[in-house]
């Protein structure tokens, strides 16, 4: 089975696409895997100056996939290798983020969304929590705010995710807006890149050494529960969850 990554190359960004739109680009085991090896090529190859993640479909990425999850270990090392990566990652995103997509969002350097996307963490619906993708979002997110989204599975909007410290910018062109951040990498030394992105991201990746053991452990006693399985029976029959009062 092929990895449902697209891409391609323009002056030195390559441009990675979750697509497998069939599936709202949740994060499968195949998905996060064909992720994870094309980030490793791009960090590997001299020719390739930043990365832009995007997307195919109406959604960026709808979370977790119920029917095929990663194993939470994939997961960290996937949003750690992002934070790692001695390339600036720039999200591009059209459309709909949830759960595990808002951790992708976090760990990229800069992020970029049209006006029409929507955002939420929609975890406590299933009888979860966000657990791994807190290991970039809390260190980057303010805190009051996420609060709110975290506990509730509100949706929001762009300019409430760039308050909330989750996106750099929103336009109704999100390439217009984008030009100018790509154009400022592509004049950048990749060696002053590299090294300004490890000073940005050092309180990011102390909160992986510090809690990612623990937030993995979390996040499958979580997976494996009674609330769970109620949760995620009741999203895939699209009803309510039986402690909807």
């Amino acid at each position: 089975m092929n990895a449902p990554i697209g891409r391609t190359r323009a002056r030195a960004v390559e441009t990675l696409s979750l697509d497998s739109a069939g599936t709202r680009n949740a994060l499968s085991a195949p998905l996060v895997s064909g992720l994870a090896d094309a980030l490793t090529d791009c960090g590997k190859d001299p020719d390739v100056r930043a990365v832009v993640l995007t997307h195919t479909g109406t959604t960026f990425c709808a979370g977790a996939d119920l029917r095929d999850p990663p194993h939470p270990d994939a997961l960290v090392g996937l949003l750690r290798q992002i934070v790692e990566l001695p390339k600036p990652v720039v999200a591009r995103v059209t459309g709909h983020v949830r759960a595990g997509g808002l951790g992708l969002l976090a760990a990229c350097d800069i992020t970029a969304a049209a006006t029409t996307a929507t955002f939420a963490f929609t975890e406590v619906r299933i009888g979860v929590a966000p657990a791994v993708i807190s290991l970039p979002v809390m260190p980057r997110a303010d805190p009051r705010a996420l609060a709110r989204y975290y506990l509730t599975g509100e949706r929001f909007g762009p300019a409430e995710a760039v308050r909330l410290g989750l996106l750099t910018a929103t336009a109704d062109d999100v390439d217009e807006a984008l030009a100018t951040v790509l154009d400022g990498l592509r004049r950048s030394s990749p060696q002053a890149l590299a090294e300004t992105k490890r000073l940005l991201t050092a309180r990011v990746l102390e909160t992986f050494d510090r809690d990612a053991a623990a937030l993995t452990a979390l996040s499958a006693r979580l997976f494996s529960s009674a609330h769970a399985r109620e949760g995620m029976t009741a999203f895939l029959e699209r009803r309510d969850a039986a402690w909807v009062v």
